[in-house]
């Protein structure tokens, strides 16, 4: 049996040609197709693949008459080249950007609140100023995007923490509060109501985020609180697409971040039902690694949104005192 291998031995001898060499056989499973796309000769693929192999001490793909899958193993190695090809070109298309006078590559995890105005006024913002700036954007629930934070799959997050171990992780730069409606299409029979009593609103299907969310977590205490049970005639999604088209479509209730259906409302397609079941705002903002310096694009786009926030509280202030007046 052959000993087992080290991370500097591995490091000294493999190379990236041994990786298109796996990644291309695994999809091709024919070494003739694979010499070809690799510009060798197939004596000259075959060696290469024999050196592999004993330096990993076990076949990679099988010979079988007509085909070369991988071995149970060799899947596994497959997987890791596959990775690592992918990044090595993640990693070229970045160079070549920053080469031709880009800004960078931002990732940006948002809640559905987040995602709805804050986050795209931002995007739109620093793209004004750095066009070539790339930006990947995740929107889902707080402790997913929190997960995906803390494996270094995000740079920022906009959204909150839902565990007390997350304040140890991260640092918190608080944006604004998150407001809720209770909302219905406008053809609803309860929009017929002043205020629909609390029993009324379990005789109607619901649309609801899926248990576990931080967002029906909040619901469902809301529930308690009104003392009457969660519906059972439910749909439950995460897609906001998804939440509007069975609003549209269908005599449904759902509570709802107001940022997500002020469009909506304001539209006349969506009414929100006065009722006293109620979900209290909570405030989200923007969520970093501690310790952890961003980079100059990712600073400049965090400052961005606390300076949304922070003209997004000023308005609000003016209009509250012009309604007082």
């Amino acid at each position: 049996m052959s000993p087992d291998l080290t991370h500097s031995s591995f490091c000294n001898w493999i190379r990236y040609k041994h990786l298109v060499l796996i990644d291309t056989l695994a999809r091709t499973r024919n070494m003739h197709a694979t010499a070809t796309r690799m510009n060798l000769s197939q004596p000259a693929l075959s060696k290469m693949l024999r050196d592999l192999e004993e330096q990993f001490g076990f076949a990679l793909f099988e010979r079988l008459p007509r085909s070369m899958p991988p071995t149970e193993l060799g899947e596994y190695v497959v997987r890791y080249a596959q990775g690592a090809l992918a990044e090595s070109q993640q990693f070229v298309d970045q160079v070549n950007r920053l080469r031709n006078g880009g800004h960078g590559f931002i990732r940006v995890g948002g809640i559905f609140a987040a995602t709805a105005l804050v986050l795209p006024q931002a995007i739109a913002a620093i793209k004004a100023r750095s066009p070539l700036l790339s930006i990947e954007v995740v929107e889902h629930s707080s402790d997913h995007l929190l997960t995906m934070l803390e494996q270094n799959k995000l740079d920022i997050m906009i959204g909150r923490f839902t565990e007390e171990r997350f304040s140890q992780l991260f640092d918190f730069q608080p944006l604004e509060p998150e407001p809720f409606s209770l909302v219905v299409n406008s053809e609803h029979p309860l929009n017929q109501l002043e205020s629909p009593p609390l029993a009324a609103l379990g005789d109607w299907p619901w649309v609801l985020y899926p248990v576990g969310t931080p967002i029906r977590n909040r619901l469902e205490q809301a529930f308690r609180v009104a003392g009457i049970a969660t519906p059972a005639d439910s749909v439950e999604t995460i897609s906001m697409p998804m939440f509007l088209q069975l609003l549209q479509s269908a005599p449904m209730i759902a509570m709802l971040p107001r940022s997500m259906v002020v469009a909506q409302l304001a539209s006349g397609q969506f009414r929100e039902l006065r009722s006293p079941l109620h979900v209290p705002a909570l405030e989200y903002g923007v969520v970093t690694r501690k310790d952890e310096p961003l980079s100059a694009s990712a600073r400049a786009f965090v400052e961005i949104l606390l300076e949304g926030a922070r003209q997004r509280q000023k308005e609000g202030t003016a209009a509250t005192a012009s309604g007082k007046a």
